[in-house]
């Protein structure tokens, strides 16, 4: 610093260098972040002996254990005891006009068609995986309006 005498030095606190120090916590972590470097300072603390694992199961891999398909009448069974777990619910008293019995039954048949809709989804998947099954090779006829945008094979 210059001043009328000369110049002469001196020390500003935090005026040097621009970077935070890094063995101080970072203060831009995220969650995740955090959660992976406590999961490192506790795999730390332990000794290498402490930490095993199983050497008949490194290199493995899992065997595909393949799920047995429910038969129709289980889910129908399901199905049915979806719809009746929905018709038991008590539905709540509502304000003047809103508790009509149209309304109540209304209610009552959207509920039961939402329980209904995973089991019609499963089935309609079912179905359009048989009929998907088609071979390759196999050409259907189509219409003479959709004939003009089919692909014409290239002659070898």
């Amino acid at each position: 610093m210059g001043h009328s005498m000369g110049w002469s030095s001196i020390l500003i606190p935090g005026s040097g260098e621009p970077n935070f120090d890094t063995w101080v916590a970072n203060p831009f972590e995220t969650s995740k972040q955090r959660r992976e470097k406590e999961i490192h300072t506790l795999l730390d603390k332990l000794p290498p002996e402490t930490i095993m694992l199983d050497p008949s199961k490194i290199g493995t891999v899992r065997p595909y254990k393949k799920r047995e398909k429910p038969t129709k009448e289980e889910m129908e069974a399901e199905k049915e005891a979806a719809v009746e777990a929905v018709k038991d619910i008590a539905l709540k008293k509502k304000t003047k006009g809103r508790n009509k019995t149209s309304k109540r039954v209304m209610k009552r048949k959207v509920l039961i068609d939402k329980a209904k809709k995973p089991f019609i989804e499963k089935e309609m998947q079912e179905a359009g995986k048989l009929a998907g099954k088609r071979k390759l090779g196999e050409e259907t006829e189509l219409p003479a309006s959709l004939k003009r945008f089919v692909r014409k094979k290239a002659a070898v």
